[in-house]
């Protein structure tokens, strides 16, 4: 990997330079996000439920933007949810303003804890890269391909 397939929004640096992560990676025509969590600058979760769930899809969304794309393209989302049956009709509907039909494949998973003390959901999604943003080695392998037919 190349340090250019990292995608490191404005505001998540620390993420990369002291927890040692990506939050999004580049990979061929994919763009894998790490989950994000409903905290705050200071990675501190936000006490109220339907208040974190939203903060939760805009860090996924400056993720997404960082990468030059948004929800439409995202193909599959996979979430972590502490007291899943609990906030789940709270997590559908502002979940339900973010993503439109077609909607992607989605697993919601009921977990003990998560990394910040009182989050509530981790959501990770993966989106299909728009035109023209496969890496130049992608490329070139496509390219070595079609010439061997």
């Amino acid at each position: 990997m190349k340090k250019s397939d990292v995608v490191v929004p404005k505001g998540m640096e620390m993420a990369y330079e002291q927890f040692h992560f990506a939050p999004a990676v580049r990979t061929g025509r994919w763009l894998r996000c790490s989950g994000q969590l409903g905290t705050d600058e200071k990675f501190r979760a936000i006490p109220e439920p339907e208040a974190q769930f939203v903060q939760a899809f805009e860090n996924v969304k400056s993720v997404l933007a960082a990468a030059k794309t948004d929800f439409r393209d995202v193909v599959e989302m996979t979430t972590f949810h502490v007291g899943l049956r609990e906030h789940l009709g709270t997590f559908v509907k502002v979940k339900d303003r973010y993503l439109e039909a077609p909607y992607p494949a989605w697993t919601a998973i009921g977990v003990v804890e998560l990394a910040a003390p009182g989050a509530l959901v981790e959501i990770r999604v993966t989106a299909r890269l728009r035109g023209g943003t496969a890496s130049k080695r992608v490329r070139a392998k496509r390219r070595g391909a079609k010439r061997g037919r």
